[in-house]
């Protein structure tokens, strides 16, 4: 299977306008054995509330009856449950959660969209593709900025887009390259499966379930056709002046050299973006004045220090190295950072009861989980921020074990020699 796969992708790599007719066959018992090999058992379950594990007990007999109806056209996908989880700005962001069966064939049909579209994506989007990751989009932007003449840049943030993805130009960007009928029915299934959300059932008229095995896949589809061709055309091959564009999935930051180029990507990007049904959120979206050179220019307009912009949770300022050359410092966001920390609370709360080495081996895990995000070039400062912070939780929440006060503030750091809280590194170098 992983050889027909392959075949696809090279075939995509090498031919300008590729055309595929017969995909549907790939979604074999071989296909979604695989899938189900590789799905997380521990996930949260759909509607039919059936796990993993409950699947696997007649696992042959369920992957045939599923591939017969497939076949037949009988399979009709779920409702997608929606739940809400809390996001940094306090405000709530909907996840879609599938049937475990939905989930093998989305991953099965994910499998032969990637081997189409993988090829034909371009290098400077990072979202949820093979090899790539979201410290590799901030590493291109960084180098993007010091290395070239890059003077404004572009900050935009686009209105709910897996809520407002059109279905009618999802399926026309898809038909680009798969013309197989098959395929297209089984898109436009999930795309109309509808959500469950408190008991009742919703019709899906536009997007995709954020959360959902095929969403993400059919997200790089559209922003592909959307965004970053757009702007290769117009601004990368006949634009004035130097620029870039890094994407990752919605988000996605441009930068120019000229002041007029940035406020024409900015007003046409606007139109653009509203002729696919989506919409800038404009409270959130600005042109910043930012680059080697923008310092000693908002100093001589007496307009003060150079603006700031944020990009997948960090904060962005204009700074020097220690050789003083210009370079772009990195910095935890603000209310990404006491969101961590409120969390770190609530957790430290919930669990202060539990035995000091659990407590302790948890802790550092987390501790270490946020410094692998977090631990970039020139970020070192906010992590000590939040170890130090995090210490300072730990101690009031292991003196909240009982009535009786465990640990004066010595008592405390001789615990810690013994079991001692994970320390700040740097994971990734945004400049080597």
């Amino acid at each position: 299977m992983q050889t027909k796969l392959e075949r696809i992708a090279d075939k995509s790599a090498h031919e300008s306008r590729p055309v595929f007719t017969s995909l549907y066959h790939l979604l074999n018992e071989e296909l979604l054995l695989q899938c189900h090999k590789e799905l997380d058992g521990k996930k949260a379950t759909g509607v039919d509330g059936i796990t993993k594990e409950e699947y696997s007990q007649n696992l042959r007999e369920n992957i045939r009856n599923l591939v017969k109806r497939l076949r037949n056209k009988a399979y009709k996908p779920k409702p997608t449950l929606r739940v809400y989880i809390p996001k940094a700005n306090g405000k709530k962001r909907p996840l879609g959660i599938a049937v475990y069966e939905d989930k093998i064939v989305q991953l099965g049909l994910k499998k032969i969209l990637e081997a189409v579209y993988e090829p034909k994506f371009q290098e400077n989007m990072y979202g949820f593709r093979p090899k790539r990751d979201c410290h590799m989009a901030i590493k291109e932007m960084c180098i993007s900025i010091v290395r070239k003449r890059i003077n404004y840049v572009v900050d935009a943030d686009i209105k709910g887009f897996f809520d407002h993805m059109s279905h009618e130009w999802t399926m026309k960007f898809v038909e680009y390259y798969i013309k197989d009928p098959n395929i297209l029915w089984l898109i436009k299934k999930y795309l109309k499966a509808g959500v469950l959300e408190e008991g009742r059932y919703q019709t899906n008229e536009w997007g995709s379930a954020q959360g959902n095995i095929i969403s993400p896949i059919l997200a790089n589809i559209y922003m592909h056709h959307v965004l970053v061709l757009w702007y290769k055309a117009y601004f990368e091959k006949r634009g004035t002046g130097m620029s870039f564009l890094v994407v990752y999935a919605d988000d996605y930051l441009a930068g120019f050299e000229h002041k007029g180029e940035a406020k024409r990507y900015y007003e046409e990007m606007q139109i653009r973006l509203c002729k696919y049904g989506l919409e800038l959120e404009t409270s959130k979206s600005r042109l910043v004045e930012f680059g080697r050179y923008a310092k000693e220019r908002r100093k001589r307009k007496g307009e003060g220090k150079p603006e700031t912009f944020d990009f997948l949770g960090f904060t962005f300022y204009c700074g020097e190295n220690q050789e003083g050359k210009f370079c772009v410092i990195p910095k935890t966001n603000g209310k990404r950072m006491r969101t961590k920390l409120k969390e770190m609370k609530q957790w430290l709360k919930n669990n202060r009861t539990k035995p000091l080495k659990e407590i302790m081996l948890i802790l550092n895990r987390k501790l270490v989980g946020h410094y692998r995000y977090y631990g970039v070039t020139y970020n070192i400062p906010s992590l000590m921020k939040y170890h130090y912070y995090t210490t300072r939780l730990l101690y009031r929440w292991m003196n909240r074990r009982s009535q009786k006060k465990s640990y004066n503030w010595e008592e405390f750091k001789q615990m810690l020699d013994y079991y001692p809280l994970a320390y700040p590194k740097r994971y990734y170098n945004l400049y080597a």
